[in-house]
């Protein structure tokens, strides 16, 4: 099987895992890339292997000088993530195209990397305030931490126009439809929009 990749890339709290978790679900063809993180588990629903590969900053940097990394980032100080390489080719060696819900500068990273292999889709909300209200839903931001995601948020915002597509989640099922599309024409045609084309 020739491989390829689909790319999420958002803003906390725009809703790509939301999109990540309906294409795994409905495509039984598409197999997820779970990423590394040095970050603690929240709570017990988050499983080692299943979420994230939950390691210490030493094993981490450890796999970051053996080359063991498509892309990695200190995306806070002291938290690390990343995409192991090992992690891609169990998807593909399964027969599947690999699925990524991944930070904005991960996601270029591996566009980067695999280039017409690979189809980058930025996700986004119509407006900050969306997105605001959106992560104040959650409950588990402080006033501090909601103040550095917005922060975050203006920053990744600059690299949209750097994916292939840029996918607008305003009304949910159309979203889905959308991302459906993109990720049919790209599987099946092999099209890869014209550089940031807006869905």
């Amino acid at each position: 099987m020739d491989g390829k990749l689909i790319i999420f890339s958002a803003p906390s709290g725009s809703g790509k895992t939301t999109i990540v978790r309906h294409l795994l679900a409905t495509n039984p063809n598409l197999g997820f890339s779970i990423s590394a993180c040095t970050r603690d588990r929240r709570g017990r629903a988050e499983q080692n292997g299943q979420d994230y590969y939950f390691l210490t900053p030493e094993d981490f940097k450890e796999k970051i000088d053996n080359d063991e990394f498509v892309e990695w980032e200190e995306v806070y100080v002291g938290a690390f993530y990343g995409t192991l390489k090992s992690e891609i080719e169990r998807v593909w060696s399964n027969g599947k195209h690999v699925l990524f819900d991944v930070d904005v500068q991960g996601g270029l990273k591996l566009k980067k990397y695999y280039g017409d292999k690979a189809l980058a889709i930025f996700v986004k909300v119509p407006d900050e305030e969306t997105l605001k209200q959106r992560l104040l839903d959650r409950g588990t931001e402080t006033d501090d931490s909601l103040s550095k995601r917005l922060f975050k948020v203006h920053f990744e915002m600059s690299f949209q126009d750097q994916f292939d597509a840029i996918l607008v989640n305003d009304d949910l099922a159309t979203t889905l439809e959308k991302a459906q599309k993109l990720v049919d024409n790209f599987l099946n045609r092999n099209i890869i929009p014209e550089k940031a084309t807006v869905v």
